[in-house]
Protein backbone atom coordinates (compact mmCIF):
# COMPACT_ATOMS: atom_id res chain seq x y z
CA UNK A 1 0.00 0.00 0.00
CA UNK A 2 1.46 3.28 -1.12
CA UNK A 3 2.08 6.09 1.80
CA UNK A 4 0.01 8.96 2.00
CA UNK A 5 1.64 12.12 1.43
CA UNK A 6 1.47 14.43 4.43
CA UNK A 7 -0.94 17.25 4.54
CA UNK A 8 0.06 20.60 3.39
CA UNK A 9 -2.22 22.32 5.17
CA UNK A 10 -6.11 22.93 6.01
CA UNK A 11 -8.68 22.98 3.35
CA UNK A 12 -10.28 26.68 3.91
CA UNK A 13 -13.64 25.19 2.30
CA UNK A 14 -15.23 28.19 -0.36
CA UNK A 15 -18.66 29.31 1.61
CA UNK A 16 -22.01 27.45 0.60
CA UNK A 17 -24.16 29.01 -1.67
CA UNK A 18 -26.75 30.10 0.65
CA UNK A 19 -23.94 32.01 2.46
CA UNK A 20 -23.24 35.63 1.35
CA UNK A 21 -19.97 36.96 2.72
CA UNK A 22 -20.49 39.32 5.54
CA UNK A 23 -20.57 43.21 4.02
CA UNK A 24 -17.04 44.24 5.82
CA UNK A 25 -15.21 42.17 3.83
CA UNK A 26 -16.58 43.31 0.40
CA UNK A 27 -15.78 46.74 1.79
CA UNK A 28 -11.97 45.67 2.66
CA UNK A 29 -11.63 44.36 -1.02
CA UNK A 30 -12.93 47.44 -2.23
CA UNK A 31 -10.74 49.59 0.36
CA UNK A 32 -7.53 47.76 -0.10
CA UNK A 33 -6.96 45.87 -3.47
CA UNK A 34 -5.50 42.52 -2.76
CA UNK A 35 -5.82 42.69 0.21
CA UNK A 36 -8.36 39.79 0.41
CA UNK A 37 -7.43 36.17 -1.30
CA UNK A 38 -9.57 33.70 -0.09
CA UNK A 39 -12.65 33.97 1.87
CA UNK A 40 -14.15 30.65 3.59
CA UNK A 41 -17.02 29.17 5.72
CA UNK A 42 -16.51 26.39 8.21
CA UNK A 43 -18.98 25.60 11.54
CA UNK A 44 -20.07 29.07 11.36
CA UNK A 45 -17.09 31.61 11.38
CA UNK A 46 -15.57 33.52 8.15
CA UNK A 47 -12.65 32.98 7.63
CA UNK A 48 -10.12 35.57 5.09
CA UNK A 49 -6.71 34.95 3.89
CA UNK A 50 -4.98 37.55 3.10
CA UNK A 51 -1.08 38.51 2.19
CA UNK A 52 0.88 38.25 5.05
CA UNK A 53 2.80 41.70 3.32
CA UNK A 54 -0.52 43.50 3.94
CA UNK A 55 -1.61 42.28 8.02
CA UNK A 56 -1.03 45.77 9.43
CA UNK A 57 -3.46 47.82 6.60
CA UNK A 58 -5.70 45.15 7.21
CA UNK A 59 -5.57 45.19 10.32
CA UNK A 60 -6.22 48.76 11.07
CA UNK A 61 -8.85 48.33 8.39
CA UNK A 62 -11.01 46.24 10.21
CA UNK A 63 -10.35 47.68 13.49
CA UNK A 64 -11.53 51.50 12.32
CA UNK A 65 -14.10 50.71 9.41
CA UNK A 66 -17.50 51.40 11.05
CA UNK A 67 -19.15 48.19 9.49
CA UNK A 68 -16.41 45.64 10.83
CA UNK A 69 -15.04 47.46 13.86
CA UNK A 70 -13.15 44.83 15.31
CA UNK A 71 -11.45 45.85 18.41
CA UNK A 72 -10.69 42.95 20.37
CA UNK A 73 -8.25 40.77 19.42
CA UNK A 74 -9.21 37.31 21.56
CA UNK A 75 -6.62 35.10 20.15
CA UNK A 76 -3.53 34.64 17.67
CA UNK A 77 -2.12 31.31 17.20
CA UNK A 78 -0.21 29.49 14.53
CA UNK A 79 0.31 26.06 12.58
CA UNK A 80 3.05 24.35 11.30
CA UNK A 81 2.69 22.65 7.69
CA UNK A 82 6.15 22.30 6.79
CA UNK A 83 5.57 20.38 3.15
CA UNK A 84 3.84 22.88 2.04
CA UNK A 85 5.89 25.13 -0.30
CA UNK A 86 4.16 28.42 0.04
CA UNK A 87 4.93 29.20 3.35
CA UNK A 88 5.59 27.10 6.46
CA UNK A 89 3.11 28.41 9.20
CA UNK A 90 -0.52 29.89 9.14
CA UNK A 91 -0.73 32.58 11.79
CA UNK A 92 -4.31 33.21 12.79
CA UNK A 93 -5.98 36.09 14.52
CA UNK A 94 -9.49 35.85 16.14
CA UNK A 95 -11.05 38.75 15.98
CA UNK A 96 -14.15 40.15 17.48
CA UNK A 97 -16.35 43.07 17.24
CA UNK A 98 -17.73 44.22 20.55
CA UNK A 99 -19.77 46.75 18.91
CA UNK A 100 -21.76 44.45 16.23
CA UNK A 101 -21.07 41.18 17.89
CA UNK A 102 -19.70 39.46 14.99
CA UNK A 103 -16.45 37.88 14.55
CA UNK A 104 -13.83 36.51 11.81
CA UNK A 105 -10.59 34.96 11.39
CA UNK A 106 -7.90 36.61 9.78
CA UNK A 107 -5.70 33.90 8.97
CA UNK A 108 -1.74 34.88 7.02
CA UNK A 109 1.01 32.61 4.96
CA UNK A 110 4.16 33.13 6.38
CA UNK A 111 7.79 31.56 5.26
CA UNK A 112 10.37 30.31 7.75
CA UNK A 113 12.12 33.30 7.99
CA UNK A 114 9.75 35.94 6.39
CA UNK A 115 9.15 38.87 8.39
CA UNK A 116 5.52 39.32 9.64
CA UNK A 117 4.66 42.93 10.56
CA UNK A 118 3.36 42.78 14.50
CA UNK A 119 -0.18 43.85 14.93
CA UNK A 120 0.41 45.10 18.72
CA UNK A 121 -0.01 48.86 17.35
CA UNK A 122 -3.93 47.84 16.44
CA UNK A 123 -4.44 45.42 19.49
CA UNK A 124 -2.58 45.92 22.40
CA UNK A 125 -3.67 42.37 23.35
CA UNK A 126 -1.84 40.50 20.58
CA UNK A 127 1.44 41.44 22.40
CA UNK A 128 1.91 38.32 24.60
CA UNK A 129 0.09 36.14 21.87
CA UNK A 130 2.57 37.11 19.35
CA UNK A 131 5.02 36.47 21.72
CA UNK A 132 4.22 33.02 22.24
CA UNK A 133 4.34 32.32 18.70
CA UNK A 134 7.62 33.65 18.36
CA UNK A 135 8.91 31.23 21.42
CA UNK A 136 6.57 28.08 20.15
CA UNK A 137 7.01 28.49 16.43
CA UNK A 138 9.97 30.88 15.76
CA UNK A 139 7.62 33.51 13.02
CA UNK A 140 9.75 36.57 13.15
CA UNK A 141 7.05 39.35 13.82
CA UNK A 142 9.07 42.56 13.24
CA UNK A 143 8.03 45.60 14.93
CA UNK A 144 6.97 43.66 18.18
CA UNK A 145 7.76 45.97 21.26
CA UNK A 146 8.90 42.85 23.51
CA UNK A 147 10.06 39.86 21.16
CA UNK A 148 11.44 37.45 23.86
CA UNK A 149 10.71 33.84 24.93
CA UNK A 150 7.67 33.77 26.91
CA UNK A 151 7.37 30.53 27.67
CA UNK A 152 10.71 29.08 27.37
CA UNK A 153 13.80 30.14 29.04
CA UNK A 154 15.98 32.63 27.06
CA UNK A 155 18.81 29.97 26.09
CA UNK A 156 16.45 27.45 24.73
CA UNK A 157 17.38 26.05 21.49
CA UNK A 158 14.65 25.80 19.04
CA UNK A 159 11.30 25.84 18.48
CA UNK A 160 9.24 23.23 20.30
CA UNK A 161 6.07 23.47 18.45
CA UNK A 162 7.18 22.48 15.45
CA UNK A 163 7.17 19.42 13.52
CA UNK A 164 10.55 18.98 12.99
CA UNK A 165 11.56 20.10 16.47
CA UNK A 166 13.25 16.38 18.45
CA UNK A 167 10.79 14.26 20.29
CA UNK A 168 13.77 14.07 22.56
CA UNK A 169 13.63 17.81 23.29
CA UNK A 170 16.93 20.33 22.31
CA UNK A 171 19.64 17.97 23.65
CA UNK A 172 19.34 15.82 20.13
CA UNK A 173 20.02 19.52 18.77
CA UNK A 174 23.23 19.86 19.91
CA UNK A 175 24.54 16.76 21.65
CA UNK A 176 23.79 12.77 21.23
CA UNK A 177 23.03 12.59 24.46
CA UNK A 178 20.05 14.86 26.09
CA UNK A 179 21.26 14.12 29.59
CA UNK A 180 24.57 15.59 28.61
CA UNK A 181 22.98 19.07 27.92
CA UNK A 182 20.86 19.12 30.96
CA UNK A 183 24.56 18.56 33.15
CA UNK A 184 26.17 21.74 31.09
CA UNK A 185 23.31 23.99 31.76
CA UNK A 186 22.96 22.99 35.30
CA UNK A 187 26.55 23.56 35.45
CA UNK A 188 25.97 26.77 34.30
CA UNK A 189 23.37 28.29 36.71
CA UNK A 190 25.79 26.57 39.22
CA UNK A 191 28.54 28.76 38.18
CA UNK A 192 25.99 32.03 37.83
CA UNK A 193 25.20 31.29 41.92
CA UNK A 194 28.65 31.54 42.87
Amino acid sequence: MPKAAPPTGPPDPPPPADKTPPAFVASLQSAIAGSVTHVSYWVGDWTIVVPATQILNIARHLRDAPDAAFDLCSDVTATDWPPRGTGRFDVVYSLYSTRHRHRIRVKTIVGEHQPLPSVTSVWPAANWLEREIYDMFGVNFAGHPDRRRILMPEDWQGFPQRKDYPLEGPGELLMENPLDWLKLRQAKEEAEIE
